[in-house]
């Protein structure tokens, strides 16, 4: 298993793991990643400064990712962004290093961490509470994620 900066060849990978993903959730809809213009092209996206995304390479597949993006009109904060696992890595230890990768990486930017979630991703929403993100009752602002029903901020 290989943490690693997104590279060009990996955007069709990545892309396929989160629709995947998302189909599996049922969040294939509008108002998720599913309808995100970027979702094919994150190599260029997170090369800005205060951005990153991460790929869990094993085997030569993408089996993971994540990134780290700023919060318009919130300098202080960052969003943990599009964190997925393929399902037959879940439960492994992989999000755990992922995460560790993306927070490290954070906390040298921004003080804290947002994210949107959906409540029907039980899992996930259990390992954001296990790592010290507070649920939150509303979204920090409002972002092209409007199905997104759970938010969590976390200090860094």
């Amino acid at each position: 298993m290989n943490i690693r900066e997104i590279a060009e060849k990996d955007n069709l990978p990545v892309e396929k793991l989160i629709r995947t993903c998302l189909k599996e959730f049922g969040a294939d809809k509008p108002g998720t990643a599913w309808s995100d213009p970027d979702l094919g092209r994150f190599h260029s996206l997170y090369q800005k400064p205060g951005s990153r995304y991460w790929v869990v390479e094993q085997e030569g597949e993408i089996i993971a990712g994540c990134g780290i993006g700023p919060v318009p009109g919130h300098p202080d904060v960052c969003e943990l962004q599009k964190m997925y696992a393929a399902k037959e890595t879940r439960g492994t230890g992989i999000a755990d290093d992922l995460l560790q990768t993306a927070l490290s990486f954070a906390s040298q930017h921004y003080s804290r961490c947002y994210l949107e979630t959906l409540s029907n991703m039980a899992a996930a929403n259990r390992f954001y509470l296990k790592k010290g993100f507070q649920r939150m009752d509303k979204p920090l602002s409002q972002t092209e994620h409007y199905a997104c029903d759970v938010w969590y901020i976390k200090d860094l």
